[in-house]
């Protein structure tokens, strides 16, 4: 059985938080906001939006 990775991203503009599978074979350097439909981006210095918005460490540092 596989465990799928995820992570709880907090959407920077409304507070928003989603949890989402974290891919294993590329960085998401974009992400839409389910509730404000804003489409937010990895910080500068950042490989992934998951480095910079969400509750775990980057799993690509």
């Amino acid at each position: 059985m596989n465990t799928v990775l995820t992570g709880l991203i907090t959407c920077p503009e409304c507070n928003q938080q989603t949890r989402e599978p974290i891919p294993e074979d590329a960085c998401l350097y974009f992400f839409e906001c389910p509730e404000c439909k804003k489409v937010i981006k990895a910080l500068p210095g950042d490989c992934c939006v998951f480095c910079s918005y969400a509750d775990i460490p980057c799993p690509y540092k």
